[in-house]
């Protein structure tokens, strides 16, 4: 409870450095918030290295953690900073740090991150501290911040906001790469697994998935994911058929908003998402499939991540109302897209609590005191 506790009031401690940077002219020079921006994750770094050197953690994602919970108070400021509830912390950094995070697509961003990573990383924390499993919550942040990013730098480049690129646009680089490193790290560690009797495990594998309904319901909403994929991912690519002009006309107009974030995610969607989709629908039908374990809860995070950006983007008062969801087709829209974040995160859930089906049985040939299960 201790170590949490004190990162979540250091963390506190970057509304000083906004303030004070705020206020004092000589800050604001963009190449001096590139200079000042990597001094203080330096520094950051080094007061939480200093602070627990006495005991030290076992897993240098501790250090992450720390150090990306003191971003998430900057990021939540400036998102509430750019909806009117703050002021005289972030002027300066709409200027002449990084103007595209007034974007409503950045700005949802900016919640998540400073709410739902922010929480996520104290409870990572937490389980760290008192030696309790926390694979599984990692996974979930690796793939939603992964996400983030991936969607997030891209969408600076390409869209209509290359002109505002200053030097403090290299701030982000490690938080996309960090992240990448910190997926491959929890892939590659031993698995929290529940106890399950090689004998369940074999009853569950052996039934046809007529007889697994719940499943039977996931593969085929996963088809359908897997359509409304292609279809949104056609729609940016100006496919010219007149069904997908209508639903970007009609139906999700922000899908053609210039900044760029809304076509950046829908091909990350359609050449990364897909795929995985299709994957998923395989392993609830193959048994055996251990990597479902992982990597659904990753794809959940992605998910989660992705959709809370682009449905906030789509009703922000700050996209402009051509590019908002029209209020004839609000409700169709909003069950579309709530529906598509839905479904990863229950079908993770699904695999984490009966995972039999995806365990890995040793060979018939060993007896049952010898059969074990990975």
């Amino acid at each position: 409870m201790v170590q949490e506790i004190c990162v979540f009031l250091f963390s506190l401690t970057a509304l000083g450095v906004l303030y004070t940077m705020n206020n004092v002219p000589a800050f604001q020079e963009p190449v001096v918030i590139l200079e000042i921006g990597v001094a203080v994750l330096v520094a950051v770094f080094l007061l939480v290295y200093l602070a627990t050197r006495y005991n030290p953690p076992k897993d240098p994602l501790f250090y992450v953690f720390a150090e990306f919970s003191f971003t998430c108070v900057i990021d939540l400021t400036s998102a509430l900073e750019y909806d009117g509830y703050t002021s005289g912390f972030m002027e300066f950094y709409q200027k002449t740090g990084e103007p595209y995070l007034g974007t409503p697509y950045a700005i949802m961003m900016c919640y998540w991150d400073g709410i739902v990573h922010f929480i996520i990383y104290l409870m990572l924390i937490h389980r760290m501290s008192n030696r309790q499993q926390y694979r599984t919550l990692g996974l979930f942040w690796a793939g939603s911040l992964c996400a983030n990013m991936i969607v997030f730098v891209p969408g600076i480049v390409v869209g209509q906001n290359d002109s505002e690129i200053n030097p403090a646009f290299w701030l982000n680089m490690p938080f996309l790469l960090v992240p990448i490193w910190g997926a491959v790290s929890l892939f590659t560690r031993p698995r929290d697994m529940p106890l399950v009797g090689a004998s369940k495990a074999e009853r569950e594998q052996k039934k046809a998935l007529i007889w697994r309904p719940l499943d039977l319901l996931f593969v085929v909403y996963l088809v359908a994911a897997m359509g409304f994929t292609i279809f949104r991912g056609l729609a940016v690519l100006d496919c010219p058929l007149e069904i997908l002009n209508r639903y970007m006309t009609e139906y999700e107009p922000y899908l053609k908003d210039p900044v760029g974030f809304p076509k950046v995610m829908m091909l990350l969607l359609l050449f990364h998402a897909l795929p995985m989709l299709g994957s998923f629908a395989y392993g609830l039908c193959t048994p055996g499939c251990t990597w479902m374990l992982d990597w659904t809860v990753y794809f959940a995070g992605a998910i989660s991540q992705c959709q809370w950006t682009h449905i906030g983007a789509s009703l922000h008062p700050r996209t402009a109302e051509m590019y908002r969801i029209p209020i004839t087709t609000l409700v169709p829209v909003l069950l579309l897209n709530l529906l598509y974040a839905a479904g990863p995160i229950l079908l993770a859930l699904r695999c984490k609590r009966e995972p039999d089906y995806f365990l890995s049985i040793a060979p018939t040939g060993q007896t049952n005191n010898e059969k074990k299960l990975s």
